[in-house]
This record gives structure tokens, sequence and C-alpha cells, in this order.
């Protein structure tokens, strides 16, 4: 079993800016950026209305192997490696957890899920399932999951393996401390390095939706529009004089 140091946490007003952009326009900034892939397929949104952003804490699971990870998991519960990752947990962090997709294994349950709040935890992205979500859904978190079950996260398959590590979550690669974005489009991967790069790139080809949204409702050309037109441009620029873009 692998647990490694704590993750590198980049800088709130990043991570705050990234939110409010969200995970849609995130997804097609990074494609036009040349990631090409970064949403994580099949985890959806259980609280619904919920937008956070947060650095990645990770947790792997591997098929369990009996040798490798027994019952002695409760003589010792500091054994139990998926409470390593909510050890690591700061205000705003995000655990993203590669389950496997396996729909029978509750990763967490209330009490890690209380824990983890109480810490400040945002939000879970986990490509498997929770337990406990009747109660679960009272905490104030967010969750982006495949589904429940009333099975722990040891019963059937699984095993933790691996904390702070990279993993591969609904086919997306996650690097400890990646900035999650995650609302009810679902959850993308933004590689932390490129953080400020992805909020300029947005705002050169995205700070005009909100003039084109404006003028769309008003029962504007769809063609003159979106995109913005090179006709309608000067448009744009007198509004955008009384509606200044936001900064950093």
């Amino acid at each position: 079993m692998i647990e490694t140091k704590d993750i590198v946490r980049p800088p709130v007003e990043l991570v705050r800016a990234l939110q409010a952009l969200g995970c849609a326009t995130a997804c097609s900034t990074l494609h036009h950026m040349g990631v090409r892939d970064t949403f994580i397929e099949g985890p959806v949104a259980w609280t619904p209305g919920r937008a956070v952003a947060g650095p990645a804490l990770t947790l792997q699971f591997m098929p369990k192997r009996e040798d490798l990870y027994g019952d002695g998991e409760y003589l010792d519960p500091e054994k139990q490696l998926h409470r390593h990752v909510l050890y690591h947990t700061q205000p705003g962090d995000i655990v993203v957890v590669d389950a496997r997709g396996d729909m029978r294994s509750g990763i967490f349950g209330e009490m890690m899920l209380t824990y983890f709040k109480g810490r400040g935890g945002a939000g879970v992205v986990i490509d498997g399932c929770i337990r406990d979500f009747p109660h679960a859904k009272q905490i104030d978190l967010g969750y982006w999951l495949r589904g429940v079950t009333p099975n722990f996260h040891t019963q059937t398959k699984l095993m933790p393996f691996a904390v702070n590590t990279p993993i591969a979550c609904g086919g997306v690669t996650v690097m400890p401390g990646d900035i999650i974005v995650a609302d009810d489009d679902g959850a993308c991967v933004v590689p932390a390095a490129l953080g400020y790069q992805v909020l300029e790139h947005a705002g050169t080809h995205h700070d005009w939706e909100d003039f084109s949204r404006e003028m769309l409702l008003k029962g504007g050309s769809l063609q003159r529009y979106y995109p913005l037109s090179d006709e309608a441009r000067p448009e744009y620029e007198e509004w955008r004089k009384s509606n200044p873009l936001p900064t950093l």
C-alpha cells in the first residue's frame, strides 16, 4: 500500500476563478489549448445545483487480493488506507477516487464524509459509489458519483491501494494537486500548471458570451451573435465599456 506526502495547493483566487468559469467552459478551453480530454466520464452530479473547484487529493483502488489486504484493517483501523486520504484534507480540497467503476463497493460512508466536511472538504468525485446516502446527502458536500450502495468499501472486490499518487478516474489522468472543476455538467480536471492560462484563454475566446446571450434573449440573430460576428463586434465593444470583465 502506498501513501505519499501532501499535495501542493494552487492559489485560492485561481481556484475561485475556475469555479466561476464552470466545467463546460474549462473543458472546451483546454481542448482549444491542446489538452483534448479532461472530462471525468462516469461520475455525475448527485447534489444538483452545487458547483465546486479545488485541488485534488487522490485515492486509488485496486482489485482485492487477500494476501495484500485481509481482515487486519478492522483490528487496526489505521490500516484502512481510505482513511488516510482524508487526513490530508484542508479547506476547499476535493477527494478524487479511482474506484474502477465498481458499483458494489461504497468507498466512503456517513462518518468518513462527516469527518471530511469537518476538515473543510468541498466535495468528492468517485468513479464508483458511496454508502449511507440517506445520511450523506444531509452533509453539506458536493457529490459526483456513479451511484450508491449499502456495501462498505472492501466488502466486495476492491481494496484501497495508494494515496496522493497519479490515478485514472473516469478515463482521465488526475495528478495530485490538479484542480477539479465540478458542477451539474459533471467534473473535469484542470492541470494545475495550466490554471492561469485557462483563465486567460477563456477570457480571450469567451468574454463576449455574456453580451451574445443578452442579445439572443432579445431575439437577436444566431448568425450575428453566436459566435460573435465581425459585424457585431463594434456593438460588443460598446457594451463592454459599461460591463467590464472581472479580474483576479
